[in-house]
């Protein structure tokens, strides 16, 4: 069976099981009839609900734990993703010969930031951001923008 398929049948019993007690308050608060059920069947009842509650919050709980375990393992590799990321951009940059001002620039670049923003975080004019950036794309072997950041994706998707 597949995991939503268990969860749901989870929750669905829980439900049952909580409706149960709560329709045995109202009957009992609202003092409504009762079928001709003895008392015994009627514990019965109460011990297979109050079990059925207890199995499905045990069954929640494991459930809970998988899928906690399953976030902190995709944040793991999420953050080996960004690690080796960032190592393919130094050895890039390194292989390109950038000046730290070109890898600045580079790097908001590869981030999408526009040549204007560049130039505001630098503190430099938009035409040292394209002199830059032409620098970068010149020294990359590439045409533009686009290209540069393809370079990357290219070598991430890459087969090994």
């Amino acid at each position: 069976m597949n995991n939503q398929l268990i969860l749901a049948l989870i929750v669905a019993v829980q439900v049952i099981c909580a409706l149960f007690f709560v329709g045995e308050i109202a009957v009992s608060v609202l003092g409504l009839p009762v079928g001709p059920f003895s008392w015994t069947f009627h514990e019965l009842i109460e011990i297979g609900a109050a079990l059925g509650l207890l199995i499905g919050s045990l069954l929640g709980a494991h459930a809970l734990r998988i899928i906690w375990n399953r976030s902190r393992k995709a944040e793991e590799s999420l953050r080996l993703a960004k690690s080796a990321f960032r190592d393919v951009l130094e050895e890039r940059f390194a292989d390109w010969d950038l000046t730290p001002a070109e890898r600045d620039v580079a790097l908001f670049s590869i981030k999408g930031f526009s040549t204007q923003d560049i130039a505001e975080f630098r503190g430099v004019s938009e035409g040292t951001i394209k002199a830059q950036s032409n620098a970068i794309y010149r020294k990359a072997g590439v045409s533009g923008r686009a290209q540069l950041l393809s370079v990357f994706i290219d070598e991430l998707v890459a087969d090994p």
